[in-house]
């Protein structure tokens, strides 16, 4: 008796017969979207949210080709540092609660819904200024390898951020 392999072949050998490869976005829009699509989905994401009081939460939701996407959490008063993001652009969607970002150009609270788009080498600090805690996704492609830190004073004294867009939720 001959096996499904034997008489069917390898299904490996058969491109036309093996799943598609999932497709990532390829536009700053696509990403964005993406962000978007899993921040609605809820129950997903908020069973896995953690806080620390002694350090920002961190959990890696999703890797795949060319990106991946980060859930952290934020008690009142923590905050990341000014860093940027090395060879990685981003997205940085709110969650719950409200964050401060702040730029060479000054502070912004971007509150739940609100999106940060940012292109490789952007310098930022993110805090919660808020008295309750935050939650934000963060989408990175390609994947986050590099997170420079630099000097708090960078900006005060004339430091130069790249551009970067808010999109409305």
């Amino acid at each position: 008796m001959n096996s499904d392999v034997q008489i069917a072949g390898d299904p490996l050998a058969i491109p036309h017969l093996l799943p598609p490869v999932p497709s990532h976005p390829t536009t700053v829009a696509g990403f964005a979207g993406l962000a978007r699509s899993i921040a609605a989905d809820r129950a997903a994401w908020a069973p896995l949210v953690r806080y620390d009081t002694t350090t920002r939460w961190y959990h890696r939701l999703r890797t795949a080709p060319g990106y991946e996407v980060w859930l952290l959490s934020w008690v009142p008063g923590q905050g990341s540092g000014r860093h940027d993001h090395g060879a990685s652009s981003g997205v940085l969607t709110v969650l719950e609660g409200e964050l401060t970002e702040h730029t060479a150009t000054g502070p912004r609270t971007l509150a739940a819904g609100a999106q940060r788009v940012f292109a490789p080498g952007y310098v930022h600090e993110v805090v919660n200024d808020a008295l309750t805690p935050a939650v934000s996704l963060h989408v990175y492609f390609p994947g986050l390898t590099d997170m420079p830190m630099h000097p708090s004073q960078a900006t005060a004294v004339g430091g130069a951020a790249a551009p970067s867009e808010v999109l409305a939720p």
